[in-house]
């Protein structure tokens, strides 16, 4: 059968794949279009493996509410190059990963790559199209976040390689359009200053006593007298509280307050108790979790 430009065109169409992979796949097929289809995925699988042992340090964050800010899901997408990041058809695949996890609420990478969205395979559409970019692709985390008595609010710093989500809770009906606004501020500020803990409270004691060390032995080789190394490692752990507490972190929209003070205010002024519970940091530069 001869392999017709037409025909390498509709191959491409239906793929993505390039020209010339489409027709050495018609021609390897001797022109049977769904064998052709088959070599290609298997091309993609067989690039898939040989990119394993690379690094995927680019890609995009991205966020999605849902219902009235109850729910919220972010995903981080990796690829190698920033080029391939902001392909279409790279931003597309990371919105259709976005997608299936909205759909199917999976409990992991592996089990989302099981899954299939708009008669879709995850699995086999991220083989797809490590064939046709040539570049090692993976989704590397996720993560699905409701609030049934409280609001989640989004950011996506611009260019979608830093991404949070952020949940405040005991929000009532009176004040959630006011506290959405703030939360917006809140989750600017964890982009910005990646806190590690919204309070004190959660910071182990191991991580305590491992800092106050470090503190005390400081304090030593500068000749400090060991009766006050106490003194000074506590005073140096307000510091440490102040810097990884968002909480207690300095704001960004108004330096002579912390974030703690502005949401006392905020809760002051409506009467209510709202509370920041928690937030996820999605940034490309960050070991994965």
């Amino acid at each position: 059968m001869e392999i017709t430009a037409k025909l390498v065109k509709e191959l491409r169409d239906k793929t993505g794949a390039g020209m010339m992979d489409c027709k050495k796949a018609l021609t390897e097929a001797e022109g049977d279009f769904e064998k052709a289809i088959e070599i290609l995925r298997k091309k993609g699988a067989s690039v898939a493996a040989k990119r394993a042992d690379r690094s995927a340090n680019e890609g995009i964050v991205l966020t999605k509410l849902l219902d009235n800010n109850s729910k919220a899901v972010i995903v981080e997408v990796n690829c190698e190059t920033d080029f391939v990041a902001s392909s279409d058809d790279f931003v597309n695949f990371a919105n259709f990963v976005l997608d299936t996890v909205v759909e199917h609420e999976p409990k992991s990478i592996e089990e989302l790559l099981t899954l299939s969205h708009d008669g879709k395979s995850v699995k086999a559409e991220l083989t797809n199209l490590i064939g046709k970019i040539g570049e090692k692709i993976e989704v590397s985390r996720f993560q699905i976040e409701k609030a049934d008595k409280g609001i989640i609010m989004d950011y996506i710093h611009h260019g979608s390689k830093l991404g949070v989500l952020i949940r405040i809770d005991s929000v009532g009906d009176s004040t959630k359009e006011d506290i959405e606004v703030l939360a917006k501020d809140f989750a600017m500020q964890v982009a910005a200053m990646n806190p590690s803990y919204v309070n004190r409270n959660e910071v182990s004691e191991e991580v305590l006593n491992k800092e106050k060390e470090i503190y005390k032995e400081v304090s030593r080789k500068e000749g400090k007298p060991e009766q006050i190394l106490d003194k000074i490692a506590n005073g140096k752990l307000n510091k440490f509280f102040q810097e990884n507490c968002l909480i207690e972190q300095v704001s960004i929209k108004d330096n002579s307050k912390s974030v703690g003070d502005i949401l006392n205010e905020f809760n002051k002024k409506n009467s209510s108790n709202a509370e920041i519970k928690l937030f996820h940091r999605f940034h490309l530069s960050d070991e994965k979790k």
